[in-house]
C-alpha cells in the first residue's frame, strides 16, 4: 500500500480480515469480451479497450467482480470462499477521474442464498459506517428475480422478458421498453439479404453477415456491440413488434413497479399484489422473504431499508438481489452490489457457483469525509 491509497484504506482491509473475506489481487489489464459480453451497455460505453501484440481484445479493469470470479475460476479455489479486494479500476467518466479506487467483497459458493445476500448487504453497511460514521444512511433494494417472476407470470412472451429484464438496471431504458410495449413501433426497413434473414429469425446466418460487413467496413467486434448481439436484438426488435400486452395486464405491471415500501413490509406488499393481480410468484417470493428476514438479523434500522420494485443496477449479470446505500449529502451511491448466479458458470466454471458481492466507491466515501 503506498500514499495514493485512501487515509481509510487500512482500516477497510482490517474490517475485510475480521469478516473472513480472503484478500485478493487481480491484473490491471484484463480481457475485454467477459465486459463487453455481460456487464451491461452503460458499463461497456466506460470501458478503455486495446489490443494484445495477437490482437486479443484487453482492457484496463474498469471493475472488480468478472476479475476476481475469473481468479477464482483459474486458481480451481474451493467453495465456500470469501474474496476481499482494494484497488483502483479504470472507466471513462463525465465527473470526477477517470481512475478511482473501489473496495468490495465478492462471496462464492454459499448456498444459504438468503444468508449470503443479507450478509453482503450488511458488510457494505458495516464498511460505510466505519468509513462516515454519524452518517445516515439509506439502503435500497431491488430483485431481479422478482421482476422476471412477474413477467413470466403475466405471460410475456421471452422475447419482451429479456429486454425489459435488460431494462430493468436503467430507469430510462425501462420507461422506453414500456412505451413500446403499450405501442409497438415499427423499424426501418432492412436491406436484403439482412431483412429476409431477421424474418426467418436465423440467428447465424444474420450475425455472420452483419461480421463480414463490419469486416468489410473496418470497424472492429470489440468496439462496441457485437455480430451476435446486433443479430439478436434486430430479431428480438422484429418479434416483439408483434406483441401487445392487454390493458390488464398492463396495469399489473405498471402497479408492481410502482411498490416501494420499507423492507418490513415488502413480503406483504408483494403477496397483495400478486393475489390482486392473480398471479403466482412462488419461488422468488419466498426466497426474498426469507432474505428480508435474514436482513432483520442483522439489526439494520427498520426505517434505513427500503425495497422499491422498480430498482435496479445497470450490470447484466445480475440474477437475484439488487441493492444501493446512498448517504443523505450525496446524489450518487456509496456503495452496489447484487447477485449473480449464472455469471461464473458464462465465464467457464465446470458447474454453476452461486455468488452475491458488493463494491464501494472510495473516492465518494473520501470527499464526504473531506467536507466534514
Amino acid at each position: 500500500m503506498n500514499a495514493r491509497y485512501p487515509a481509510i484504506a487500512s482500516d477497510i482491509l482490517k474490517l475485510f480480515a475480521a469478516r473472513g473475506a480472503d484478500a485478493v489481487d487481480v491484473p490491471v489489464l484484463q480481457p475485454a469480451d467477459p465486459f463487453l459480453d455481460m456487464a451491461g451497455e452503460d458499463l461497456r460505453r466506460r470501458i478503455f479497450l486495446t489490443e494484445s501484440e495477437t490482437g486479443a481484445a484487453l482492457c484496463l479493469r474498469p471493475e472488480f467482480t468478472i476479475p476476481v470470479c475469473l481468479d477464482h475460476i483459474h486458481t480451481q479455489s474451493g467453495t465456500p470462499r470469501r474474496y476481499s479486494y482494494l484497488g483502483e479500476v479504470f472507466r471513462q467518466r463525465r465527473e470526477g477521474g477517470n481512475e478511482f479506487f473501489q473496495a468490495g467483497v465478492e462471496d462464492l459458493g454459499d448456498k444459504d442464498i438468503a444468508a449470503a445476500d443479507a450478509r453482503s448487504v450488511a458488510d457494505a453497511h458495516a464498511l460505510l459506517s466505519l468509513c462516515l460514521p454519524g452518517h445516515d444512511l439509506t439502503v435500497t433494494l431491488g430483485d431481479q428475480a422478482i421482476f422476471e417472476a412477474v413477467l413470466a407470470a403475466l405471460g410475456l412472451p421471452r422475447g419482451w422478458r429479456m429486454r425489459l429484464a435488460r431494462a430493468f438496471g436503467s430507469a430510462e431504458l425501462l420507461a422506453a421498453a414500456l412505451g413500446d410495449l403499450a405501442a409497438p413501433t415499427r423499424i426501418s426497413a432492412l436491406a436484403e439479404p439482412a431483412a429476409s434473414l431477421v424474418a426467418d429469425a436465423d440467428h447465424d446466418a444474420l450475425a455472420a453477415h452483419i461480421a463480414a460487413g463490419m469486416e468489410q467496413a473496418g470497424l472492429s467486434p470489440s468496439a462496441g456491440r457485437t455480430p451476435n448481439d446486433i443479430a439478436r436484438r434486430l430479431i428480438e426488435k422484429a418479434e416483439l413488434r408483434s406483441v401487445r400486452l392487454s390493458s390488464d395486464a398492463f396495469e399489473a405491471l405498471e402497479r408492481f413497479l410502482a411498490i416501494d415500501v420499507a423492507l418490513d413490509e415488502a413480503p406483504a406488499a408483494l403477496k397483495e399484489f400478486a393475489a390482486g393481480a392473480g398471479l403466482t410468484l412462488g419461488a422468488a417470493l419466498d426466497n426474498f422473504a426469507a432474505r428480508a428476514k435474514a436482513i432483520s438479523g442483522h439489526g439494520l434500522a427498520t426505517g434505513s431499508v427500503r425495497y422499491d420494485a422498480a430498482f435496479g443496477r445497470p450490470l447484466d449479470y445480475y440474477t437475484g438481489l439488487v441493492f444501493e446505500i446512498s448517504g443523505p449529502e450525496a446524489d450518487r451511491p456509496l456503495a452496489g452490489g447484487g447477485r449473480y448466479d449464472r455469471l461464473l458458470t458464462l465465464l467457464g466454471a465446470g458447474k454453476p457457483i452461486p455468488g452475491v458481492g458488493f463494491s464501494v466507491w472510495l473516492d465518494r466515501i473520501e470527499a464526504l469525509r473531506e467536507a466534514r
